[in-house]
């Protein structure tokens, strides 16, 4: 499955990059992977930002892909949950699964509405480049259980 991971905002610390450098490489005999990094509209007022934001990632989506919207609203799911989740898009016709991670702000109307899937990772709040780290990690995860090979090495 083509997985495509829309973040705004930019990665800055050396050990959130490597991390996620770590999972892209552990996802890659799995699923093909595409990240997409925006510009956090800095400078706007957070109104404004949800807008700008919620447009730019918008115009990257197509009407035909699955849209998950990290949003600390939305379902709480476990790891083997995630499995079957993602296992069955296959056999639902759907080929690329983009998960979208917004801006600090949150979401914008227009965003939340497009979502097929709103998921929570936790009801606690993370930041931005943390919640990109945790999702490439439970994708690896995800792909381990649907094959029922160990996590750990």
């Amino acid at each position: 499955m083509h997985v495509r991971v829309i973040a705004v905002g930019k990665v800055r610390e050396r050990y959130l990059s490597a991390a996620l450098a770590d999972f892209r490489a552990r996802l890659r005999p799995y699923h093909r992977l595409e990240e997409i990094e925006l510009r956090a509209a800095e400078g706007a007022e957070p109104a404004r930002a949800v807008v700008t934001e919620g447009e730019a990632i918008l115009a990257l989506l197509q009407p035909d892909e699955q849209v998950w919207l990290l949003d600390r609203r939305g379902e709480l799911f476990d790891s083997e949950e995630l499995a079957r989740r993602i296992e069955r898009l296959p056999h639902q016709g759907i080929a690329r699964l983009t998960f979208v991670i917004a801006g600090t702000f949150g979401a914008s109307g227009a965003l939340l509405a497009r979502a097929n899937v709103r998921w929570s990772l936790s009801p606690l709040t993370f930041l931005h480049v943390w919640a990109r780290v945790l999702v490439l990690e439970q994708l690896y995860r995800a792909a381990k259980i649907a094959r029922n090979e160990p996590y750990h090495h």
